[in-house]
């Protein structure tokens, strides 16, 4: 992936605040007309917003792959992360104030090869690789900044499995891992 600016990101940033502020005024997320953002943002994109609170995770929502332009995205997905993260409330006026974003630009996922998953886990490159695990209808994905609160290989994916809704300690031939990076900044 290559770096953003410092610029770029803080005009990200915006458009998340953008969104959200729009949600508490008028109760849906903003749209931009895309021709007056910078080239980076009109290309298709995939991110997540995490809206902390208190260094607490307070919503996080995303794409796993880039199907709109990327301002698109944020806008939708700043938005989402406020008044749509069905673990939480809707954010309120008060919380928002003291809200931290957090962006998370995600790579092209690439399918992971393996045969068993003790090989999975040695390919694992821990605070670096998002992963996505999929076996039929399941399906979940960790970021890479999960791995601050897993390290460990083996914890990292037996507690992505069971976002999956697998148990933990669930394996197949059929499980499907694709690995992603990000850039991640507020």
């Amino acid at each position: 992936m290559t770096s953003t600016s410092t610029a770029l990101q803080q005009q990200m940033v915006q458009l998340v605040r953008h969104s959200i502020e729009q949600g508490l005024q008028q109760g849906r997320p903003a749209t931009m007309p895309l021709n007056q953002l910078p080239m980076a943002l009109q290309q298709p994109g995939a991110c997540f917003v995490t809206l902390e609170l208190h260094n607490q995770l307070r919503g996080c929502i995303g794409s796993l792959e880039a199907h709109r332009p990327l301002a698109e995205d944020l806008l939708s997905n700043g938005y989402a992360a406020a008044f749509r993260d069905p673990r939480f409330p809707p954010l309120t006026r008060s919380e928002y104030q003291q809200i931290a974003i957090k962006i998370s630009l995600l790579s092209t996922p690439e399918p992971m090869q393996f045969k068993s998953e003790a090989e999975l886990i040695r390919q694992l490159l821990p605070g670096v690789d998002g992963l996505i695990l999929q076996e039929g209808a399941q399906r979940g994905t960790f970021l890479p900044s999960v791995w601050e609160q897993l390290p460990d290989p083996h914890d990292f994916l037996n507690r992505l499995k069971q976002k999956a809704g697998l148990a933990p300690t669930h394996w197949s031939d059929q499980i499907r891992i694709e690995r992603y990076r990000t850039e991640q900044f507020s």
